[in-house]
């Protein structure tokens, strides 16, 4: 896992409730619990500790597009065209719908997540341009941009079979 990334999401305390909150529906265990000797998160059975660990390791080989508002924006070209949303970009803003459902709804084309993961790699190398060098230190709204679109990723790589969480008696 490369090391610059791992330490950009160590020991997180808005990690879990931004990325993984979101999916408590089909995953019911979403906090996370450092290892300081392993030096990553805990799996447990029922969370996505293991799959954010593997998502970590694969940003640390992503090279960062240089503007990651074009992958973003592929995915929203893709949800206005082929889905037929009635979204439009107004200078480098998309408007008519939520952006993290425009960038869901366009990431079911996203072949391996290939669009989102290079925007989540943009997203981070921006962070650290501007001196944020840990998820937590990110400014607040692009914390929460980068965390939705880290969260479309786990939920798009979720089998069918884990999308409800389903006791049996």
């Amino acid at each position: 896992m490369s090391s610059t990334m791992k330490a950009f999401f160590a020991r997180s305390e808005y990690l879990d409730r931004t990325v993984l909150r979101p999916l408590d529906h089909i995953k019911p265990y979403w906090e996370l619990i450092w290892s300081p000797e392993t030096q990553e998160y805990l799996a447990e059975p029922g969370s996505y500790a293991e799959q954010m660990n593997r998502l970590i390791e694969e940003l640390g080989r992503v090279v960062p597009p240089t503007k990651y508002h074009d992958n973003e924006d592929r995915l929203a070209e893709y949800t206005k065209d082929n889905l037929r949303w009635k979204i439009r970009k107004v200078g480098s803003r998309w408007v008519g719908e939520d952006y993290a459902a425009i960038l869901e709804q366009g990431g079911f084309h996203d072949l391996n997540e290939t669009e989102l993961l290079s925007a989540a790699a943009g997203r981070i190398a921006a962070a650290k341009r501007m001196g944020q060098e840990h998820f937590d230190d990110m400014e607040e709204s692009h914390q929460k941009m980068l965390g939705a679109v880290l969260s479309i990723i786990m939920y798009h790589r979720t089998p069918p079979d884990e999308d409800t969480d389903t006791e049996e008696d």
